[in-house]
C-alpha cells in the first residue's frame, strides 16, 4: 500500500514537472509500469485545435508491424489491452492511452480502480494548454482570452472567458496576430471601447508567442485586461502614439487622423510632458514599451 502512494506521489511529481511534453509523457508511462501491470503502452495527444490524435511516447511499441490488433498484437504476444479516454477536471479531453499485456486473464477491478483514479494525473501531464494557462498568468486582471492557430483561426483558452473581440474577424485580434507575426514574444497595446474616441475606456489587450512545447497549430496568445495607469493620456493622443511607434512624420499623422499638422505638434507636446520624454523618438520607444499606445484602426471600425 504504501509503495503505491509513493508511487501515485512520484506520478504526480512527474506530471508537474517541466519539459516538453513528449519527455513528461515518456516519463509518466515509466512511472504508471510501476502502479499499473503493462508490458506495452501508448500515449496519445488529442488535437487541441482539430480532429485526431498524435503519439507522445510509447514503451516497447518499437516494432512498425504493430500497425493492427488482431493481425500484430496477438502474434506479438499481446492478449488483452485496457484503453483510457483522458480528460482534465473540468471535462476537456487531451489525450488517450493504451495499456497492452501479454498475460491472458483481463485486467482486475482493482487495476482498473487505480487506473481510473490516475487519469487525472496522466491528463494534466499531457495537457497540452498548460504552457499557455502559464503564460496567461503573466498578464494580471485578464478577464478573456483567445488561442491564435496557425491556420489564421483561434479558439478559447480554458480557464478564462471568451470575448467579442476575440473573434477571427476582430481588428483586435487582427493587430494582436500581427504583433505575433512580426516576432514579438510579449507586447501589449491598447483598444477603445465604444468607439474611436473610448467613451468606455480602453483595454490593455497583450499578444504572447506560442511557448516551445504549445501544440504545433498554435501561434499564440491574446488576453484582455483592463486598460490603467495610462499616465493621463487622451485617446486622441493614444492614437497619435500609435502612429508614432509606427513611425510616421507629423504629417503622415495629420493625414491619418484628419486634423491640422499644428494639431499634431501640440499633440505631441502634451505627449513629450506627460511621458517625461525629451524627443519624440524616446516617446515612442517609451510608448511601445509600456503598451501605451493604440494601434492604426480601420476607418470604418466601430464598436
Amino acid at each position: 500500500m504504501r509503495s503505491h502512494q509513493s508511487g501515485e506521489l512520484l506520478l504526480a511529481e512527474t506530471a508537474a514537472s517541466p519539459g516538453t511534453g513528449s519527455e513528461r509523457a515518456r516519463a509518466l508511462l515509466e512511472v504508471l509500469r510501476g502502479l499499473v501491470p503493462f508490458d506495452a503502452a501508448w500515449l496519445a495527444l488529442a488535437d487541441p485545435v482539430g480532429p485526431g490524435y498524435r503519439s507522445l511516447a510509447s514503451l516497447d511499441l518499437d516494432r512498425p508491424e504493430l500497425s493492427t490488433w488482431a493481425d500484430c498484437l496477438i502474434p506479438f504476444g499481446i492478449h488483452e489491452a485496457m484503453a483510457l479516454n483522458l480528460f482534465t477536471p473540468t471535462g476537456r479531453h487531451v489525450g488517450f492511452l493504451a495499456l497492452l499485456s501479454g498475460d491472458r486473464r483481463p485486467p482486475s477491478p482493482l487495476v482498473r480502480r487505480r487506473l481510473g483514479r490516475l487519469a487525472p494525473v496522466l491528463a494534466h501531464g499531457i495537457d497540452p494548454m498548460r504552457s499557455l494557462l502559464t503564460a496567461a498568468h503573466l498578464v494580471r486582471g485578464a478577464t478573456a482570452a483567445a488561442v491564435l492557430c496557425e491556420d489564421g483561426g483561434c479558439r478559447p483558452l480554458p480557464g478564462l472567458p471568451d470575448s467579442a473581440l476575440l473573434v477571427p474577424d476582430s481588428p483586435v485580434l487582427a493587430a494582436a496576430r500581427e504583433r505575433v507575426d512580426e516576432g514579438h514574444v510579449y507586447c501589449s497595446f491598447l483598444w477603445p471601447m465604444g468607439g474611436r474616441h473610448a467613451p468606455s475606456g480602453h483595454l490593455r489587450v497583450t499578444a504572447i508567442a506560442a511557448p516551445e512545447d504549445a501544440p504545433p497549430a498554435v501561434t499564440g496568445l491574446v488576453l484582455l485586461a483592463p486598460g490603467t495607469d495610462l499616465r493621463s493620456l487622451t485617446p486622441r493622443e493614444l492614437e497619435v502614439l500609435g502612429l508614432l511607434v509606427e513611425g510616421c512624420s507629423n504629417q503622415e499623422i495629420a493625414h491619418a487622423l484628419v486634423v491640422a499638422p499644428r494639431t499634431v505638434a501640440a499633440h505631441l507636446e502634451h505627449i513629450l510632458h506627460k511621458l517625461e520624454a525629451p524627443t519624440r523618438t524616446l516617446a515612442a520607444v517609451r510608448a511601445e514599451r509600456d503598451g501605451l499606445y493604440v494601434p492604426t484602426l480601420p476607418r470604418a471600425w466601430t464598436l
